[in-house]
């Protein structure tokens, strides 16, 4: 199950990544596709809620856990945005990429989860496919001190620890909840999106800005949900390293959409990535 959840997560994340150029580029930026991305985690919260008959944990402890993973990826989303406007895309995406280091580590120390000498094999090729196909070769800002390396830094540390919390609340809430609670603490970063965002230029919020981008988001939404589901059901180890291959699938479809002809970066990740995904997968 945890494979199945898993692959998903890929492609639907992996088709997002692809797509969500087309809007930006037709004026829709990506702080205002932030704030759509939240209101299409409402769908899919309440399915999740359908699912199970609308009884998601009330306790604390478990608020805590959904709002604590929540804030941890979708702060680490904001602070991306700032760093990307700081530094380089091509230092930034590599820092950001290696996530789940982090989540492996901590997984092994708290959670005690073991993995095989062929998995093992797998998660490392799998952490050097994600630095090569996260490194877009070009430079989308000029440095500016070492700010944006401690924001890059900070979202290393908040998505790989996100992946942790949500491993290690699902052993105690359903999965569902744990969604639920992330999904609203999407919305409390809505104000920094919308202030970062800037109105001095047009929005577009025709087909092709404001719809567009609610159709791409909710992939990104879905994939979310069976991000938990995979966590749910299969190791953090194993599953945070895999579902961070999602690049594979935008580098090929990018590379269909915009005819281009792939580097040796993105060779050089696409081998090590397909070579990875068949060792976590056995």
């Amino acid at each position: 199950m945890w494979l199945f959840y898993a692959f998903i997560t890929i492609t639907f994340w992996g088709i997002w990544g692809a797509l969500i150029e087309i809007p930006e580029k037709s004026g829709f930026p990506t702080t205002m596709g932030y704030v759509v991305w939240s209101c299409t985690m409402i769908p899919v919260a309440l399915f999740a809620l359908h699912r199970i008959k609308w009884k998601p944990e009330y306790d604390k402890r478990s608020i805590f856990k959904g709002v604590a993973a929540g804030v941890l990826g979708c702060g680490g989303q904001i602070l991306l945005f700032q760093a990307l406007r700081l530094g380089p895309a091509y230092l930034v995406f590599p820092i950001v990429s290696l996530y789940p280091v982090l989540t492996i580590f901590l997984s092994i120390v708290f959670l005690k989860e073991r993995a095989g000498l062929i998995q093992w094999i797998g998660i490392i090729l799998c952490l050097f496919a994600m630095f090569f196909l996260s490194n877009p070769q070009i430079s989308s800002g000029k440095s500016n001190g070492i700010d944006w390396l401690i924001l890059a830094f900070l979202v290393f540390i908040m998505w790989g620890a996100q992946a942790y919390v949500l491993k290690f609340s699902n052993k105690t809430m359903k999965a569902e909840s744990l969604f639920f609670y992330t999904a609203l603490s999407s919305f409390l970063f809505i104000p920094f999106a919308i202030m970062m965002t800037d109105f001095s230029v047009p929005i577009n919020l025709g087909f092709q800005g404001l719809w567009l981008t609610a159709m791409i988001q909710i992939l990104n939404a879905i994939g979310a949900l069976t991000l938990i589901y995979a966590l749910r059901y299969g190791k953090a180890i194993v599953v945070a390293p895999l579902t961070g291959l999602a690049p594979v699938i935008t580098v090929i479809l990018s590379l269909i959409i915009y005819s281009v002809i792939p580097g040796g970066f993105l060779l050089v990740g696409l081998i090590l990535a397909s070579v990875s995904i068949i060792l976590l997968s056995t």
